[in-house]
């Protein structure tokens, strides 16, 4: 199969749906995902469609806050490594070009973000803060 650039919504629905079916199978992070997401998978996946769709194609479905539903979970910098191997071997095994390597550019930025703040809130547990 020859590999193209990410283009279309079901190029974005074959990213999401063959990166969480690696994540699913992952000996590190597949018990924190399905703990958490248990029978929501197909909700989880529609909105993971609609992230990506917005941030690679800017189609602007999705509406949302992408943090806080990570703000509680046990997870550090081993995690966000594994999660960024998983996703960026999945964009490499799937499609090459620049919207590829934007989506690969973008989930680096968004784990350095979600570990930074889930630093922040773990070495300040008296704080209120709003994500």
């Amino acid at each position: 199969m020859e590999k193209k650039d990410i283009t279309t919504l079901d190029d974005v629905k074959l990213l999401v749906d063959t990166f969480y079916s690696n994540i699913r199978q992952d000996e590190m992070l597949g018990i924190i995902f399905n703990q958490n997401i248990q029978d929501r998978w197909p909700e989880h996946l529609a909105k993971m469609y609609k992230f990506w769709q917005t941030l690679l194609l800017g189609e602007y479905t999705y509406d949302g806050r992408p943090f806080p539903p990570h703000a509680h979970l046990p997870i550090g910098k081993q995690h966000f490594a594994q999660w960024l191997v998983l996703f960026n071997g999945t964009v490499d095994s799937l499609f090459t070009g620049e919207k590829a390597d934007e989506a690969k550019w973008r989930a680096q930025k968004m784990a350095v973000m979600f570990q930074s703040k889930l630093d922040y809130i773990q070495n300040h547990p008296d704080k209120s803060i709003i994500f």
